[in-house]
């Protein structure tokens, strides 16, 4: 992709910057029924066509099987993000993304894998490595990256093997997406807060909600996911 930015038309542009916003927002990429709701189209299949017409121009990626299959392209967020930091040109309810980008202040993450049952997840032995990625890349600065395992995120696009950049919290709203600790497992849900607990929602039709009750001692509340590292692009 060359250094320009690419030429979107204003409708494109709109819908290039809702899905910035949606990802800033929650830490996952619009339904297209949501763009559809969003920006006043009639169905979802309009939207649908103004995506791929954003994938033949090289800016996102679509990825089948999933209702949020939209990424967004290193290639267009390292030019996006240039861009921005050269004009200035970022709207106030846009935010950076999170890929690690050349020449800029680098901020050291460690990397947490396997965690051991009753042990800080930050603890040396889960530590397998550390990366550098660039600060203002994230909606919040994040603590540490997190090895995704299995699949019960994919239809908000977070794969198994994936890199969750995480920000250390013990609160949440109702929608985002968390990492908790239950018991001996450490986990990736949407946080839902009831009248009879917490629900942590899979974003997998094959998983099944993980209810907390309110008198449940062994749940943890270990950070809130503030972006995502597709794991190839820091090989």
């Amino acid at each position: 992709m060359s250094n320009d930015k690419p030429k979107l038309t204003p409708r494109q542009q709109e819908i290039f910057e809702l899905i910035q916003r949606a990802i800033a927002r929650t830490g996952a990429p619009p339904t297209r029924a949501e763009i559809a709701t969003e920006l006043g189209f009639k169905s979802a299949n309009a939207a649908e066509e103004h995506l791929q017409a954003l994938a033949r121009k090289g800016v996102i990626e679509l990825v089948g099987g999933t209702s949020r299959g939209i990424r967004l392209k290193a290639g267009t967020l390292r030019t996006v993000n240039e861009t921005r930091k050269r004009t200035g040109d970022t709207p106030s309810n846009v935010l950076p993304f999170n890929l690690p980008l050349p020449g800029l202040e680098q901020l050291v993450l460690p990397l947490v894998g396997r965690v051991a049952a009753g042990s800080p997840i930050l603890a040396q032995e889960h530590v397998e490595q550390t990366y550098s990625v660039e600060p203002g890349l994230f909606a919040r600065r994040p603590d540490y990256l997190l090895r995704v395992k299995g699949m019960s995120m994919k239809d908000v696009g977070i794969m198994d093997g994936d890199l969750l950049a995480v920000a250390r919290t013990r609160d949440a709203r109702n929608g985002q997406i968390v990492v908790a600790r239950i018991g001996d497992e450490v986990t990736v849900k949407r946080f839902q807060r009831t009248a009879k607990g917490i629900e942590l929602l899979p974003e997998n039709p094959d998983f099944k909600p993980i209810l907390v009750s309110p008198d449940q001692d062994d749940f943890e509340l270990e950070g809130l996911a503030v972006g995502l590292i597709r794991n190839q692009l820091l090989n």
